[in-house]
């Protein structure tokens, strides 16, 4: 016959909550014996240890209880329940875990790793920060939107960033940014030099890009138009110059930024004829080619 500090040591519990159990009627309480002791059998271990395992792992004490009570295939069947929610519990904590470890890893918190290793590259070849920041908040909401069409778009990243006239653009781009409050300005015109021949290039570009690969190549984001405006938003709220690229393109027959449609050239007076595209230049907006 065991003491109530022998029960609570074999079964790993402590004598306070043994006395708990027997509050709560979860464990039978023997009678005293002629000394005035309690005394219990090598059955109330087992018990003890049934009682502290199911309450350890979140039972309440009162299915606990029930569970005591219940048959062999009842119990059974309980005990495979509370092992699938504790299943569910530890990837629920894993995915926590996870999100926790990204939080000090910038990018990767929001974006998967192929968009976080092409920024990444952008960053290496010596792109404008503010580009990549463009790009960056422009697959924000890409990613969350459409999660799946991310390795196509990023096939096409790829395979453009391997083409010298593209990071060309995105290096030209950013000069002109840099340039876009004190650069020189064109004869007769407020408007940065350099900005207007990027106007110039790019819309070259995507008009010999639409004449070949169709203009369905052009435009693939296929996103409802709130959300193109949303990414517009984004973008020229990061590289405030965009919004005056995007009018010079228009002048120039391209539409758009996120989404990009041919029109006609609404020309305007002292406007730059277009030119068309030349080695060295490139295209570099935010989402169209993807």
């Amino acid at each position: 016959m065991l003491t109530i500090g022998e029960l609570a040591s074999y079964a790993g519990v402590t004598v306070r909550a043994v006395r708990h159990y027997h509050a709560k009627g979860l464990l039978p309480e023997p009678e005293r014996d002629h000394s005035g002791y309690r005394r219990y059998g090598a059955g109330a271990v087992v018990e003890l240890i049934r009682i502290r395992t199911l309450a350890g792992a979140g039972v309440p004490l009162a299915r606990v209880r029930e569970l005591l009570q219940a048959d062999a295939e009842e119990f059974a069947a309980a005990v495979a329940d509370i092992d699938e929610r504790l299943r569910a519990e530890i990837r629920e904590r894993q995915r926590h875990r996870e999100r926790i470890a990204r939080l000090s890893a910038g990018d990767h918190l929001v974006l998967p790793r192929e968009v976080v290793e092409f920024l990444d590259r952008l960053r290496v070849l010596g792109v404008d920060e503010r580009i990549v920041q463009v790009e960056r908040d422009g697959w924000i909401p890409l990613v969350a939107r459409s999660p799946e069409r991310v390795p196509e778009w990023m096939a096409r990243k790829r395979e453009q960033i391997a083409d010298p006239r593209f990071v060309d653009f995105y290096l030209t781009l950013g000069r002109a940014l840099a340039r876009t409050d004190d650069g020189p300005r064109s004869a007769g015109s407020a408007e940065p030099v350099e900005l207007a021949v990027l106007a110039d290039e790019l819309a070259g570009y995507l008009t010999q890009l639409a004449d070949e690969q169709g203009e369905d190549y052009v435009d693939d984001v296929d996103i409802e138009p709130p959300f193109v405006r949303l990414m517009d938003t984004l973008a020229c709220d990061t590289a405030p110059p965009a919004r005056r690229l995007m009018e010079l393109l228009k002048e120039r027959g391209w539409a758009g930024w996120t989404r990009l449609k041919r029109v006609a050239p609404a020309r305007t007076s002292g406007s730059t004829p277009a030119r068309g595209w030349r080695p060295g230049s490139g295209r570099g907006s935010m989402v169209s080619e993807r």
